[in-house]
């Protein structure tokens, strides 16, 4: 199996497609986020070339250091010499030695003036960066979100902001010194020297860089692949871990480790690939500077032997050649980092190139509701499907009266709580002829997204909360609200004292997504975050579908006072808890087939008469049961040969409610 496994690698990715034009793309992308900074740049670059040009001058001062040297030691060996060694330390030679430590200090210090200058343009800009992806995402649609791991985006943003910081530092801190240096380096050959070196230095430089490019474009497909198995990795073992107790419940740990193992092979793989191509662009960047060296040193000391120039010559250049080549040994890495970064950089702003499905028009108002009369909700002749394959809705229309409750009943399946995303606008209604909805008199589509949602409140039937406090996640509806508003809510969802029960109180940790609560206690969390939102409109989807029957009294009551002078729409399976709706709209595969109140379809003897009948035979099934375990465990046969009850007749139903 392992062995299979490993030998169903995937192929290398091949490189993009304009992966060059992408790099420029993103460099052209990053340039906005710098351009509110351009004195402290400008002062940045001053303090690297000052640095470079203190560098060039440890050199020289080392030159005439060993110069004045030799020629001492020279003259002392001729017997011309009248001075002691401290004599001439203290001379010109002291003060040259000074210099040279100047010199040395001061490159340290205009490097750390860029650096500290530098420092803010660099986090500046990746904070700008992320938080833009941040909110960019937020306005993408409900669809890019289910169609993305969200583990997968959250390694592509991490990387991206690295990335940019990575650009950032690579360019100030060794591209572009290193740039200048290599100038400062050539003038001096060709003004002290002759053009030899010079060329020499050039053509080993044109081969070293000429050679990283290609060797480094050839084995950038390695990289992505680790980069995408990494990722594949990643969200899978997120998404693990995230269903903890699906896992749990089905006893596949063992299943989910061999899937992950089996990832982390395939990366094992691709690295190794990846290390072979690496070792092969080092030995290559080392044999092309060794060269370079040797024919630069072995015509400096035929010069040296020959008299045209000193050892301090000699050592003046070999100390340049290997001042240009220590970052140049390093450029290979730079360059592979500069252009890995370049591609998590694209994968960045790719994402802040997605097109929002749903965006406000220009000039878009904001949604007016009067604060007296309340909102009224109309859907009008709306169709619409998540996929062109596959509809939802059909003609669907009825109106929500301001004030009024009106419930939404059908199987699972028949759309309810999709007309509950569209007038949230997770989704819109674009198809011509797909109909509209309106709230107060204004198509939701030409309004402000953010005013539509702050008018409207939702208790889900799944609720995910933050991995935060109690208090957070009921304040969560309303930011910035008193303690004592969110307290209240608290009460009125019926869960300030289990809050108060807990040693921690409200600042309990709920754990990721909510998981150390029940479930009931988690739709009480929704219900009393929603009710701190205070919202003219609100939409309970399921709202007590986690609670048990006593606390579905409650909490049903609690609802009923919170939607009085609101409009509600209530999306339910359990008929008992819409049998006091104004309006009840009854959905079958996308359509409505039915309306009414709850007396008046039960009259009708349809389709929602009959999901009455059979809930109520349930529960009176429920509780015959419960009758005959209660009369095993005393003993009464009796008891266990009852008759069975019948389903009750629609109409029978009606008179009892």
């Amino acid at each position: 199996m392992r062995r299979g496994a490993s030998g169903s690698l995937p192929p290398p990715v091949p490189p993009m497609p304009g992966q060059a034009r992408r790099d420029w793309h993103a460099i052209v992308a990053l340039l906005p986020y710098l351009a509110g900074y351009r004195l402290r740049i400008g002062l940045a670059l001053g303090c690297m070339i000052a640095a470079k040009v203190a560098n060039l001058g440890v050199p020289l001062l080392l030159k005439l250091i060993v110069d004045h040297l030799s020629a001492a030691k020279t003259l002392s060996a001729l017997g011309r010499a009248h001075d002691s060694p401290a004599v001439i330390l203290l001379g010109g030679v002291g003060l040259l030695v000074v210099a040279y430590a100047i010199v040395r200090l001061s490159t340290s210090l205009f490097t750390e003036l860029r650096e500290l200058l530098f420092a803010k343009v660099t986090e500046n800009a990746v904070r700008g960066i992320a938080l833009e992806v941040f909110r960019h995402l937020h306005g993408l649609s409900l669809r890019f979100h289910l169609d993305r791991q969200t583990g997968g985006m959250t390694r592509d943003i991490e990387r991206g902001t690295r990335g940019v910081q990575s650009v950032i530092t690579y360019s100030v801190y060794n591209i572009l010194p290193t740039l200048v240096e290599i100038g400062l380096v050539l003038v001096v050959f060709v003004t002290r020297y002759e053009a030899y070196y010079a060329l020499v230095t050039l053509a080993a430089l044109l081969v070293y860089i000429t050679f990283t490019v290609k060797i480094s474009a050839w084995r950038t497909h390695f990289r992505r692949s680790m980069n995408e198995l990494e990722s594949r990795a990643s969200s899978r073992a997120i998404d693990s871990l995230l269903n903890y107790e699906t896992v749990k419940y089905f006893g596949n740990e063992a299943f989910e480790a061999e899937r992950y193992d089996d990832n982390l092979r395939r990366f094992r793989a691709a690295a190794v690939r990846s290390q072979r191509s690496l070792s092969m662009l080092n030995f290559g960047q080392q044999t092309i500077i060794a060269t370079g060296l040797v024919f630069i040193l072995w015509r400096a000391t035929l010069a040296v032997a020959a008299g045209r120039q000193t050892l301090g010559d000699l050592v003046l250049i070999n100390t340049f050649m290997l001042q240009l080549y220590v970052p140049l040994n390093f450029l290979g890495i730079i360059y592979r980092e500069l252009k890995q970064s370049l591609t998590d950089m694209d994968r960045l702003f790719t994402l802040t190139r997605q097109p929002r499905e749903i965006a406000d028009r220009e000039h878009a108002p904001a949604l007016r509701i009067d604060a007296k009369r309340g909102a009224r909700v109309v859907f009008e002749h709306v169709d619409f499907a998540y996929h062109p394959d596959r509809s939802i809705l059909h003609d669907v229309s009825f109106v929500v009266e301001a004030g009024t409750t009106t419930a939404i009943v059908g199987h699972s399946g028949s759309g309810k709580s999709t007309l509950a995303r569209l007038l949230f606008r997770f989704y819109d209604v674009d198809s011509a002829g797909a109909g509209r909805i309106l709230v107060d008199g204004q198509d939701i589509r030409d309004v402000q997204q953010d005013t539509l949602r702050a008018a409207i409140g939702i208790v889900p039937q799944d609720t995910v909360l933050f991995n935060d406090s109690l208090y957070f996640n009921i304040a969560y509806g309303r930011p910035g609200a008193s303690r004592d508003d969110v307290i209240a809510a608290a009460r009125a969802g019926q869960i300030d004292a289990f809050i108060e029960s807990l040693p921690q109180g409200y600042e309990t940790s709920v754990g990721e997504r909510g998981l150390k609560l029940s479930g009931g206690e988690k739709q009480r969390v929704a219900i009393a975050r929603t009710l701190l939102k205070d919202p003219p409109i609100l939409i309970l989807d399921e709202a007590t579908s986690a609670l048990d029957s006593r606390s579905e009294r409650a909490i049903q009551g609690a609802l009923e006072r919170v939607a009085r002078g609101r409009t509600t729409l209530v999306i339910a399976h359990r008929l008992s808890t819409v049998v006091s709706a104004e309006q009840i709209l009854v959905m079958e595969q996308g359509r409505i087939v039915e309306r009414g109140t709850h007396a008046a379809l039960l009259a009708a003897n349809g389709t929602y008469a009959q999901m009455w009948g059979l809930q109520q035979y349930g529960q009176a099934g429920l509780a015959q049961g419960n009758l005959g375990q209660a009369g095993l465990a005393q003993g009464n046969p009796a008891q266990t040969d009852s008759p069975r009850t019948s389903p009750p007749s629609p109409h029978a139903a009606c008179d009892a409610a």
